[in-house]
């Protein structure tokens, strides 16, 4: 089986979970790395071993021989990356989101469509606990799903003793973000919400801010209704005093044979069964399963989970958020 040659766009701190993935995954390997800041894909170039070394991706795809295109640079760049990739034919993995904005991202996906396998870097339902609980449901046994209520709660934003906020010293990127919180990272939990409880049509929602630091929402609350009376709930704060700075799910799915909970590291059933999970590899598991899905798939020409037409239903979720929140600013409570 011949190696699987990846360039991967972008040498930031979510690299930091790419590169360990790719090295974990048989068959394929990071060749080649590019960064407009040169400097910083040379530092990754020596942490992982990568061969070449640029500072566009155009010059790189010119270059090199590849056989995919991972694409980890600001959000704003991936759809010229992607068409880019296109161009040439070449399979891509694109960092969530696939674009700013469903409208940008609907064109894209238009513009690509037929012209290259595109699948989005939407990482966090290939997290174990959650692929553990799709399975429960597949296997039917907590029977129909009738509510989902995700919670997520992080103190990153409040400042610490030096007047320092956890979330911005290490993606200092969040503060200039007009859309943060349900854009940047509540994406993640509305996406397991739609894939586990279904379909899903946001009703209402309610955005805020209070870290004075940043120029987008710090609080969100998403409701959401499905087919058969579902209803599901997507309530993040990332100003939650006493809570650690690093974000932390609780799930709770509702069946009509049992129901499902997700805290702390351990997923029960009402039933009486559980599973451990060690919270300190959750992060990394799920970069690790999303990029051996993706090459898995490209190996047996099989579809992607996460492809663009199901990802488009994801940012569907997240713009009506934005639409059917209170008019204007984030107020500041």
């Amino acid at each position: 089986m011949a190696v699987l040659r990846v360039g991967l766009v972008g040498a930031g701190a979510v690299t930091l979970n790419h590169l360990p993935a790719w090295a974990a995954v048989d068959g394929a390997r990071v060749t080649a790395i590019c960064d407009p800041e040169r400097p910083r894909a040379e530092h990754r170039a020596r942490e992982f071993g990568i061969r070449s070394v640029y500072a566009g991706a155009e010059e790189m795809l010119a270059r090199e021989t590849l056989d995919a295109l991972d694409i980890a640079s600001p959000r704003e760049t991936h759809a010229a990356f992607v068409r880019l990739a296109a161009a040439r034919g070449l399979p891509v993995l694109c960092q969530k989101p696939l674009a700013p904005s469903l409208a940008e991202a609907e064109a894209l996906v238009g513009d690509v469509e037929g012209r290259c396998r595109l699948m989005v870097h939407e990482n966090w339902r290939f997290r174990p606990p959650y692929r553990v609980l799709r399975q429960w449901l597949t296997e039917g046994r907590l029977g129909e799903v009738r509510n989902a209520v995700m919670t997520v709660r992080s103190a990153g934003l409040c400042a610490d003793a030096h007047g320092r906020y956890p979330s911005l010293e290490r993606q200092p990127f969040f503060a200039d973000l007009d859309r943060l919180l349900v854009a940047e990272c509540l994406i993640h939990q509305l996406d397991v919400l739609r894939w586990l409880a279904g379909p899903l049509t946001v009703v209402a929602a309610r955005l805020a801010r209070s870290c004075p630091a940043i120029r987008g929402e710090d609080r969100a609350v998403v409701f959401m209704s499905g087919g058969n009376g579902v209803t599901a709930l997507c309530d993040g704060d990332f100003t939650a005093t006493g809570y650690p700075p690093r974000s932390a799910d609780r799930f709770e799915l509702i069946g009509t044979k049992t129901s499902a909970l997700f805290a702390d590291g351990r997923l029960l059933l009402t039933s009486g069964e559980g599973r451990d999970f060690d919270t300190t590899t959750l992060n990394q598991a799920a970069f690790n399963g999303c990029i051996a899905h993706f090459v898995d798939c490209l190996r047996a020409d099989r579809p992607f989970e996460t492809d663009p037409r199901d990802n488009l239903e994801t940012l569907r979720i997240v713009e009506d958020a934005y639409r059917l929140s209170q008019p204007g600013e984030p107020s500041r409570r």
